[in-house]
């Protein structure tokens, strides 16, 4: 039985997952987190008020392809989503977590975490991952579903070609800091975007299917993240919680929780290719980054790669 390996369980690789299962193509999922999440991580920190949980990666979603409304009514249906108004009409989160959608979408799969994939062996037809951990299996078809500067090593030495468009796709970094306080903070609508150095900040104890302490994501811009983006952790945070301060209109509460998060790869630009894929050596890609900075763009990146899959073994089966 053709059997395809996805490293990287975000949204882009279980998507393509998703799509390959169906077709009734085993699949096999590789991670190097512990758990699903990707852009759409989420994380809980343990306070003297309790567990304070945040998304700190993507903060919401938006639907426009007619498949992926699809999609997203089967969350709503199974519960793992729901809107969220308060940061704009058509926006969407994960339910009680934005990486509740991709744990719902990898229930399916055989996944493996904590699998730090640094390159493939093509053995004749068939592919080695070569993973810290990993047992001796062989596989069809290899998808990467990494950020474009992970991804492009590992295409080099396969095909320069797929790894040009790689290598031509930057992110742009976030310093992200996740702050829990013991009184809420006095800001009416609890979603800021914007304004200084903070592209986004907002209050997500109050997100659809939250509870907790007060507490706050703040982002700051990419360029403000790149002037910085090789400081320490504990020198962005005040910088970080300065920028809340001033928005917030003055003092901050007693700060009960914090953890701050470097995204060296926060957001893709997109390069409109849709997925990358050889159908000779059976290798290929998908991500946000080949089409945009946006959650929906990782689904439909996925879905497009593993129709092509599809596509190459039905050309094979004539």
């Amino acid at each position: 039985m053709y059997h395809v390996a996805v490293v990287g369980a975000g949204m882009a690789g279980l998507s393509c997952a998703r799509h390959l299962h169906h077709a009734g193509i085993t699949v096999s999922v590789f991670d190097k987190g512990r758990g699903p999440g990707g852009r759409m991580a989420s994380r809980r920190i343990d306070t003297p008020e309790g567990p304070a949980s945040f998304d700190f990666g993507a903060q919401y979603f938006t639907v426009r392809d007619a498949d992926f409304a699809e999609q997203v009514q089967d969350w709503l249906a199974h519960g793992v989503a729901a809107p969220w108004p308060a940061a704009r009409a058509d926006a969407f989160v994960g339910v009680p977590a934005m990486n509740s959608i991709l744990r719902h979408l990898a229930a399916p799969h055989e996944v493996t975490f904590s699998a730090l994939v640094h390159g493939l062996k093509r053995h004749g037809r068939r592919w080695e991952l070569l993973c810290d951990g990993q047992h001796d299996r062989h596989y069809d078809s290899v998808v990467l579903a990494l950020p474009a500067e992970q991804t492009a090593p590992i295409l080099t030495l396969h095909d320069f070609d797929l790894a040009q468009t790689a290598l031509f796709a930057r992110s742009q970094p976030s310093w992200t800091g996740m702050f829990a306080f013991a009184q809420p903070l006095a800001h009416a609508t609890g979603v800021i975007r914007d304004t200084a150095m903070i592209a986004w900040a907002a209050r997500d104890n109050a997100k659809p299917g939250r509870s907790g302490p007060e507490s706050w994501v703040v982002q700051a811009t990419p360029q403000w993240s790149l002037a910085h983006l090789e400081h320490r952790p504990e020198t962005i945070g005040p910088h970080l919680l300065q920028a809340l301060a001033v928005e917030t209109g003055g003092a901050l509460p007693a700060l009960i929780g914090q953890s701050i998060h470097r995204w060296r790869y926060g957001l893709s630009a997109g390069t409109g290719s849709g997925s990358l894929w050889n159908p000779e050596i059976a290798l290929g890609a998908c991500g946000d980054w080949l089409i945009g900075p946006r959650i929906e763009c990782a689904w439909l990146s996925g879905r497009h790669l593993a129709e092509r899959i599809i596509g190459t073994l039905s050309q094979f089966a004539r």
